[in-house]
């Protein structure tokens, strides 16, 4: 599995399609890449490739407007010892936020039927995706930064929603971390949205004519400290799973689905894009009745609602 020759040492550097890691030797690139790759991944990264060369043709203003603030203007950051240092996201990330807005914005891809077109395997069937939805998926390795392309994914919605007339995103967000300790660390991180702002995630007022920075107004809700002044601009953050400690007082079951249903009931109250339900499912529930995707289990688990 080596690398290609051509491949940069630079995380920062853009990478070519046809440079990237592979699992096999170099002697099958040609011949076995595609089919070794995860099935939509070689075929969106060079559409990717002609969209970023080209531009950004085909996207929205705000999105244009954000991924060249992001990934073309140059930016200062404060160092711990007050020095200054050139910040710049790297090709991961970058290409993660590109990807999005192509499908989005170009493609215009709403679900499964929209993101098949680009299987470059030729194996792929509809029959492989339970969900009707579309369900957009960035795999990153540890330490690549996804809490960062998190960020910038966040506040793209927030203001395509806010600034283009036909937006069908959100500027509401639930936040699921896989388990307590990620999810601290993403709270540090957006604790007081500071990772908005230290680093470049939002454009200065004035820039291409829009005031980012006076628009940009979220609030943080970390697990049940919920505090709904609102009905837009809100951050939902929690973890996968409950969490429950050896010997310590718990709620009874009944009394966490009321309260979940009064969460529930409020935040409807609040909005009309979207209705939240819950869902009670436990162990016996589950082994029953065996759901095959989320959708499965909001229908089939109506036990206190």
């Amino acid at each position: 599995m080596a690398l290609h020759p051509d491949f940069p040492d630079s995380p920062h550097a853009i990478l070519n399609p046809e440079v990237r890691w592979f699992p096999a030797d170099e002697a099958l690139r040609e011949t076995g890449m595609d089919k070794l790759m995860p099935p939509l991944v070689s075929q969106l990264r060079r559409k990717v490739k002609e969209f970023r060369d080209g531009g950004y043709v085909g996207a929205t203003e705000t999105s244009k407007s954000l991924l060249n603030w992001w990934f073309k203007e140059p930016h200062l950051q404060e160092r711990f010892d007050g020095t200054t240092a050139e910040f710049c996201y790297f090709f991961a990330q970058r290409e993660a936020l590109e990807t999005i807005v192509y499908l989005y914005d170009v493609v215009g891809a709403k679900d499964k039927f929209d993101l098949m077109r680009f299987d470059g395997s030729g194996v792929v069937s509809a029959g492989m995706f339970d969900e009707t939805w579309r369900r957009d998926v960035i795999k990153m390795a540890t330490g690549s930064g996804k809490t960062k392309v998190l960020s910038l994914a966040l506040a793209w919605s927030f203001f395509h929603k806010l600034y283009e007339s036909d937006s069908t995103l959100s500027r509401n967000f639930l936040v699921i971390a896989p388990n307590i300790i990620v999810l601290d660390r993403i709270y540090k991180d957006f604790q007081g949205l500071r990772i908005f702002f230290d680093d470049p995630v939002i454009p200065d007022n004035g820039c291409d004519g829009s005031n980012w920075r006076d628009d940009f107004q979220l609030t943080l809700h970390v697990q049940d400290e919920v505090r709904v002044t609102r009905p837009v601009g809100n951050i939902f953050l929690t973890n996968i799973m409950v969490v429950e400690t050896k010997g310590q007082v718990d709620e009874d079951v009944p009394m966490k689905m009321a309260r979940l249903g009064q969460w529930c009931a409020d935040l409807n109250s609040l909005q009309s894009d979207v209705k939240y339900v819950f869902a009670f499912v436990d162990d016996d529930g589950f082994k029953k009745y065996t759901p095959k995707n989320f959708q499965q289990i909001v229908e089939g688990f109506k036990a206190y609602q």
